[in-house]
């Protein structure tokens, strides 16, 4: 049995976790930072950083505490330091350094991007991320901050097929609940009025796609635009009189086309990239994964020939938990982090990420 501790503090949750064997979460405390940053519709990295410190001590001790374990049982120490906010990185790096350090740990770097398609396979008894009938595995990293088509190989490598070109999905949600007044974060409360409308009320763009109205350069094939729908719905408010005169009704019907639109991209383009890519599976992650429609599309429109993968919806989003299994296999390996490990805020488009399983069912 190993104990591998991870740390997650990439974007606005404190999050720290306790994984056994890279799959048995024995603890995953996260420490949300909604309130704090709701006043500005969206989040302050500074604000987020100070947020973090003052969080990141009793969120760790919560983790050890349901784990039932010590500092002292620990195998390693995973940590997120990249991609993500700076200032908000470098508090969970830095902590991650101190406890490494002084309880002789190792210190495992962790991308949040591979963590992210690695907590799709977290708790799933019916699949493992080391099945080599997976690979080539496409993922669609779908969040705030990112959405992009990645393929996985079957030597464990990953390459960025697409990715955003503007805004990412999670992003385009955010915004467009801004522009409604309804709050932040912009998901959830869209996922939910939008239940009630016809997702056909409102022909909404699909940028980057045939269906826009013009043909799609080939290098764009993979990538996605949001910032389209996101200015198209700003105008449809406008012309309907600003966001006094929509109430009800209409605004469901509104909300309800706006998530359709984002949904339909991101479910087309997918299955086109895992035609073209000849993958076996296509896994879906990132904190958009949790809504609803996504993934009743997703499961509903899926070709058969590919086997699909849903994470759980505890570990969509930003977690630690992911952080943890995944460090698991690195430490394995050996892969420790060099002394000068800094936090990075962005990955190259080219950047092939190495990440290592097992093709061994537990």
């Amino acid at each position: 049995m190993s104990l591998i501790l991870g740390i997650e503090s990439s974007c606005d949750e404190t999050a720290v976790a306790v994984v056994e064997d890279g799959r048995n979460v024995l603890s995953n405390a996260v420490a949300s930072q909604i309130a704090k940053h709701a006043p500005y519709g969206g989040v302050i990295p500074e604000l987020a950083a100070r947020a973090h410190l003052t969080a990141v001590c009793p969120t760790l001790d919560e983790a050890l505490k349901t784990a039932g374990v010590t500092l002292d049982d620990l195998d390693a120490v995973a940590v997120t330091h990249a991609p993500g906010l700076i200032p908000a990185l470098l508090v969970g790096l830095n902590f991650a350094k101190g406890i490494a350090a002084s309880h002789n740990l190792p210190l495992i770097p962790i991308n949040h991007f591979s963590a992210h398609i690695y907590g799709a396979f977290l708790e799933q008894d019916s699949i493992v991320f080391g099945d080599p009938d997976l690979f080539p595995m496409l993922a669609v990293v779908v969040s705030g901050g990112h959405t992009a088509l990645v393929v996985v190989g079957s030597d464990g490598k990953m390459t960025l097929a697409g990715t955003t070109l503007d805004d990412a999905a999670g992003e385009a949600f955010d915004k467009a609940a801004k522009i409604l007044d309804l709050g932040y974060p912009g998901g959830p409360v869209i996922e939910r009025l939008a239940k009630q409308g016809d997702p056909h009320a409102v022909n909404f763009p699909r940028s980057l796609t045939p269906s826009s109205g013009k043909p799609v350069a080939p290098e764009n094939r993979f990538h996605f635009s949001f910032s389209g729908v996101k200015t198209a719905l700003l105008y449809h408010v406008k012309n309907l009189g600003g966001v006094e005169s929509i109430r009800d009704q209409v605004l469901f019907d509104i909300l309800a086309s706006y998530q359709e639109a984002i949904v339909d991209v991101l479910c087309r383009k997918a299955f086109d990239a895992a035609q073209y890519f000849n993958v076996r599976s296509i896994v879906l992650a990132g904190g958009v994964a949790c809504n609803g429609a996504l993934r009743e599309r997703f499961q509903a429109t899926v070709p058969k020939r590919y086997r699909a993968v849903l994470p759980l919806k505890k570990y969509c989003t930003d977690n630690a938990a992911m952080v943890g299994g995944l460090g698991w296999h690195y430490w394995k390996r050996g892969v420790i982090a060099e002394p000068g490990l800094d936090a990075q805020a962005r990955l190259p488009l080219n950047q092939t990420i190495p990440i290592w399983f097992d093709k061994v069912q537990p």
